[in-house]
């Protein structure tokens, strides 16, 4: 490799997470969590791969935040009890001793639900809209999504007030080091973010401000449980699982009003995810959204994720104004992709076989690492 790929390796402080390099993985989900969600023994070998392959981050799965409406997957971790929480522990103990730090991600499934133990068959979102697309069968989905009901009032503040409380359950009791609120993907924050998925009139829905209201409430609410001194971040993503293609409708505006209010909310970063995250964010010419957040968002950490398994590319978006490299399938494939860009070695292809027929973590896959 003839690159300089001196500037992925370069340390980086996160609010005051001193992390050795800028590179990070992405949150992935492996459906590996026992059947009531607690993390196992499976997924912390899975995760140590990461450690002592030199990332200086991982960011895990979405974890579920609540016993009532949250769940997005059979065999998904939660985070919704102190039993979950604990479980945690020795996997973020383990990362920690290793030298890389860990964030945990937090999720709420709204209407794109697949399976949930506590409202078995029954899903909530922000308006009563068949969501688009079809489940997914690596995630053990079949068929058309439920339509879902609209959420109450007083759900609304139960969802709120369950992520600030996951997220504390996170640092506290299970040991990581930040959260990241898992506003993307067309779940259920992307939902009340989305125009034709939210078609409320009261102070969660309208115009684009008033769709933010959702997200703006759930940092305030994490952000309140965890302190001022644990980084707290938010992805985001124009397009979905169930609706891959879809853009802002707002174009750059919408970006520009999306960004600041994510940043005056008091987020510490904001994890943004496209399929190809050098592309245009609109049309066929113009900046990507991460040149669009660092525009908007001029204080924040940004952490790009979308097709950067290719260091050029990585690099690409570190001079578009990116912090922080999130790698998903380079990373799956390539657990020691920080030792192996080091000692500039060969990477690996992504293997499709690692997330089918079903998306868990395969014993194949940890005996090749």
């Amino acid at each position: 490799m003839n690159l300089d790929t001196s500037p992925l390796q370069t340390p980086f402080d996160l609010k005051q997470l001193s992390l050795r390099n800028r590179l990070a993985v992405a949150p992935m989900t492996r459906v590996t969590a026992t059947p009531d969600g607690l993390p196992t023994a499976t997924m912390q070998r899975y995760y140590q791969r990461f450690a002592q392959g030199g990332f200086g981050l991982v960011i895990t799965e979405g974890s579920f935040i609540d016993e009532a409406w949250s769940q997005t997957y059979e065999n998904q971790p939660g985070m919704a009890s102190d039993d979950q929480a604990q479980a945690w522990r020795p996997l973020t103990a383990q990362l920690q001793a290793s030298g890389t730090r860990s964030i945990a991600q937090l999720q709420h499934a709204g209407a794109l639900s697949q399976f949930n133990r506590y409202r078995p068959g029954q899903t909530i979102a922000p308006s009563a809209v068949p969501p688009r697309g079809l489940q997914m069968p690596f995630y053990r989905g079949e068929g058309a999504y439920p339509i879902p009901r609209a959420i109450t009032q007083e759900e609304m503040a139960d969802v709120v007030a369950h992520f600030g409380s996951a997220a504390a359950r996170a640092v506290g009791l299970a040991g990581f080091d930040g959260v990241e609120i898992h506003g993307a993907n067309g779940y259920l924050l992307d939902q009340f973010l989305t125009a034709h998925t939210n078609l409320r009139t009261d102070r969660w829905g309208g115009a684009l401000p008033q769709r933010l209201e959702a997200a703006v409430a759930t940092i305030q609410a994490v952000r309140a449980a965890v302190g001022a001194d644990v980084p707290v971040g938010i992805r985001v993503s124009q397009g979905k699982v169930n609706d891959f293609g879809h853009k802002w409708a707002e174009g750059e505006q919408g970006a520009e009003t999306i960004f600041g209010t994510l940043a005056d909310a008091g987020v510490d970063y904001i994890h943004l995810t496209e399929f190809e995250a050098w592309q245009p964010a609109f049309g066929a010419e113009g900046p990507s959204l991460v040149q669009l957040a660092r525009r908007f968002a001029p204080g924040l950490t940004i952490i790009a994720n979308g097709g950067l398994h290719d260091a050029d590319r990585a690099l690409q978006l570190l001079a578009h104004g990116a912090d922080l490299i999130a790698l998903g399938r380079g990373a799956l494939s390539n657990p020691d992709w920080p030792r192996k860009l080091e000692q500039g070695l060969p990477m690996k292809a992504f293997d499709r076989s690692i997330l089918g027929p079903i998306a868990d973590i395969k014993a194949s896959e940890l005996a090749a690492a």
